[in-house]
């Protein structure tokens, strides 16, 4: 996020989604002990750096119903287009890939940590990672007709829609949440 995005905070001085997340970072990295996680760095080594910061879904109120599905440990798992990481010029997720997750408001909620990365076709996404990602009935049926509008509406990459097109299915886990 921009240092530009600012929110009103409860005692009425602006504040940052930068600093909101720094701050949570240092509580968080301290509550999950991640002495022994490699550190992120930032212009010197005497600075850390949080690790990157986002949120589930396409807006703030789906934001906030995944957000609740992982902090009641429904969600454990996520998917998204190996083509559209190509296509924005970021790096595949790997295990042991710490990330914030932030609330439909930009509040920092949850620091979760990647635990598998696997990248199958779209049709081949398994009924185990349908249930693990937490929504709807839990089915294959009601992934695959959630994703695939997703997937149709939201891609940044030029390729559209096809059943075989890979998917980064990723799983994780949370190290802290407030």
């Amino acid at each position: 996020m921009s240092d530009d995005v600012t929110t009103q905070s409860g005692e009425g001085s602006l504040e940052t989604v930068d600093e909101r997340v720094h701050t949570f970072w240092e509580v968080a990295s301290a509550h999950a002990r991640l002495n022994g996680v490699p550190a992120y760095f930032g212009p010197n080594v005497l600075d850390s750096v949080p690790p990157p910061a986002w949120s589930f879904g396409t807006g703030a109120e789906e934001a906030d119903n995944l957000l609740a599905l992982v902090l009641a440990g429904t969600k454990t798992a996520t998917a998204s287009a190996q083509w559209d990481y190509a296509a924005d010029n970021e790096p595949l997720p790997e295990p042991g890939a710490l990330s914030i997750i932030l609330a439909g408001t930009g509040q920092p909620r949850a620091l979760i940590e990647t635990t598998d990365v696997e990248i199958v076709p779209f049709d081949q996404v398994t009924e185990e990672h349908a249930r693990l990602e937490g929504e709807g009935d839990l089915s294959l049926d009601y992934w695959r007709e959630v994703h695939e509008k997703f997937f149709r509406e939201v891609a940044t990459h030029a390729h559209g829609f096809v059943a075989d097109m890979p998917v980064v299915c990723e799983r994780f886990r949370v190290l802290y949440s407030e």
